[in-house]
């Protein structure tokens, strides 16, 4: 049985689905794999590497999906290769599946798509197949290293005979995966960091990593409530968010570096940073907007661009930061699906001579969770 490794568009996408450490890994399971030319070329995974794996080198797309039983893809199957698939096959990647235009085409093809994004993250069966949290990870350490590169001063203090250079100011807004990684690197980068996030019990993270809380005072019936579910399931009222919003805008007026990770799956993603305050902050001072593709937390970010604003501020456009640690962040997303694919796999057999077999269950907690297509039916309920 083989699993198929397409190349991502690399106009866009560095990263590739499947590593050649990956395809070891796979081979001991039973299974065959074959790759497209040059799929890894650009995570520096080069077509003599998937050789020695023991993998197969097809010349084309369609040659792949064509001999594969499992497809994967870090982002969504082009619309031309989707006219390849066959009933029975499955699809596996990080699909985008809430906005996924392709998700009838998959069903009307008979094809099993499994939407990674979609993992339960609470189950801890799970954990090693989560890619958000894998590829988030990544992309905080590397979202502070573009703001130092664009800050035109240095982030630690330095005592020199001409004078003491003061510390870099940055203030992390969200303080998920991504933003507690984003904590720790300007830290280690010698930068004072303040941190924020709709999440009161996020509180002790930030501060266990050296980082500064930006406190909202609350009532104690709005305490009581975001303690008991832990923060996630919490409405904020509307005047503990306008307080909030005064909170963040004090500090991002006197902030150097501010880094925005907030997202939401399958929709835009919230604005954080209005024109307003980006009116209030100093000349030179810079942000990365990690939500840029996906509707932006900063009022005015351009995906893949930076742009500056009248006052001097530079917003960078971050859309893809994994995609610039594609080496590692292919690495970790390769774990990720030989972990869920290990989840296919059906019993071994008490016949010896049997050959692998899938089984592809919806009653599974895990399978069921991240399949959006399967017997022909789009499964994905609406948000």
């Amino acid at each position: 049985m083989k699993i198929g490794v397409i190349s991502a568009d690399i106009t866009s996408e560095s990263r590739v689905a499947i590593t050649p450490d990956a395809v070891k890994k796979l081979r001991k399971l039973g299974f065959e794999v074959i790759i497209q030319s040059g799929a890894g070329q650009a995570a520096y995974y080069a077509d003599e590497l998937y050789q020695a794996a023991g993998a197969d080198i097809a010349s084309s797309r369609t040659e792949v999906i064509t001999q594969s039983k499992i497809i994967t893809t870090v982002n969504d199957l082009p619309a031309e290769a989707t006219e390849s698939l066959s009933s029975g096959q499955i699809v596996i990647g990080m699909l985008d599946p809430y906005r996924n235009t392709q998700l009838d085409t998959y069903a009307a093809k008979g094809a099993t798509v499994f939407a990674m994004e979609l993992l339960p993250r609470t189950l801890s069966r799970a954990q090693n197949m989560d890619v958000l949290s894998s590829q988030a990870n990544l992309a905080g350490y590397k979202a502070v290293l573009l703001a130092a590169n664009e800050y035109s001063r240095p982030f630690p203090m330095f005592m020199t005979s001409a004078g003491t250079v003061k510390p870099a100011k940055v203030v992390i807004l969200g303080v998920g995966v991504a933003g507690l990684q984003a904590i720790a690197t300007a830290k280690r980068l010698g930068a004072v960091v303040e941190a924020s996030d709709l999440r009161p019990t996020a509180r002790e993270q930030v501060e266990s990593l050296g980082g500064k809380w930006l406190d909202v005072p609350m009532s104690a019936e709005e305490a009581e409530t975001a303690k008991s579910t832990g923060g996630y399931a919490w409405t904020p009222s509307e005047q503990y968010v306008k307080d909030q919003a005064a909170v963040v805008d004090k500090a991002l007026s006197n902030a150097d570096i501010v880094i925005t990770t907030a997202q939401i799956p399958g929709r835009n993603a919230p604005r954080l940073v209005h024109g307003a305050t980006l009116a209030k902050m100093k000349a030179g001072s810079v942000l990365i907007d990690m939500a840029a593709g996906t509707g932006g937390n900063v009022e005015g970010s351009v995906p893949d661009q930076t742009i500056t604003t009248d006052n001097g501020v530079r917003i960078v456009g971050a859309a893809n930061i994994p995609s610039m640690l594609a080496a590692q962040s292919s690495d970790l997303y390769a774990n990720n699906l030989v972990n869920f694919i290990t989840t296919l796999i059906a019993p071994a057999s008490d016949d010896a001579s049997a050959s692998l077999a899938l089984n592809v269950d919806m009653e599974d907690e895990i399978q069921g969770a991240l399949a959006v297509t399967h017997d022909s039916q789009v499964r994905l309920a609406k948000r």
